[in-house]
């Protein structure tokens, strides 16, 4: 995951997804750790420190939600969503370092989630925060006091994203592709509709294709 991190230098890094705080014991702890609740950032023992000094962006073009359908089963439909506009944007987020005994060192990072705007809670609880451009450079700026950061992390206005519901392939992570944010039916609660649910080769993405980055 590349994020843009506020260590002075702000340059675009990659880290691992799921914060390993500096005084974990192992990076287990990582898989717990992938998002961090705005409502209580500020205050958790895993996350105050990186939300005081390391504050990153995480730039994506979009990303998945699922929906558990109606019957209450297993099966979920996954859901591609962007801004309206198709342009990139940011979500907020923190990172660690952490050292191993070795002294190798691991850059992790986590996202910042929130309630949920109009649009995303028809299929869930909680969203990722999206910053507005216009606030970017107060998130990863160290000087902002915590009520000034808190109040950045609020829901991004639903009538500037849009909800896709895209096939369950998405679902393997070896799949890959620009198939995989290509609209199926769907109908009402979640159930697949006319068109098949199909499984999507892998394929090779260089620089210059036209596949979108996710994270």
């Amino acid at each position: 995951m590349a994020v843009v991190a506020n260590d002075g230098r702000q340059q675009i890094e990659y880290f691992r997804w799921g914060l390993v705080p500096s005084w974990a014991k192992d990076v287990s702890i990582g898989t717990k750790l992938i998002n961090a609740r705005a409502e209580t950032v500020a205050e958790k023992p895993s996350f105050r420190t990186a939300f005081k000094r390391r504050r990153c962006l995480i730039p994506a073009s979009g990303f998945y939600e699922w929906q558990r359908n109606a019957t209450g089963n297993a099966a979920k439909q996954p859901y591609f969503l962007r801004r309206k506009d198709k342009k990139p944007f940011a979500f907020a987020g923190l990172w660690e370092t952490w050292r191993a005994p070795d002294g190798s060192e691991l850059p992790t990072c986590t996202i910042i989630t929130t309630k949920p705007n109009a649009l995303v809670q028809q299929i869930h609880d909680r969203m990722a925060v999206i910053l507005r451009e216009e606030s970017f450079r107060d998130w990863i700026d160290p000087s902002p006091g915590t009520d000034a950061l808190l109040e950045l992390l609020t829901p991004f206005p639903a009538d500037l994203m849009e909800m896709i519901p895209v096939s369950r392939a998405v679902n393997t992570p070896r799949n890959d592709g620009p198939e995989l944010i290509a609209p199926v039916s769907v109908e009402p609660g979640g159930q697949p509709g006319s068109r098949p649910n199909v499984v999507i080769p892998r394929k090779s993405c260089g620089p210059d294709t036209d596949q979108p980055t996710l994270f």
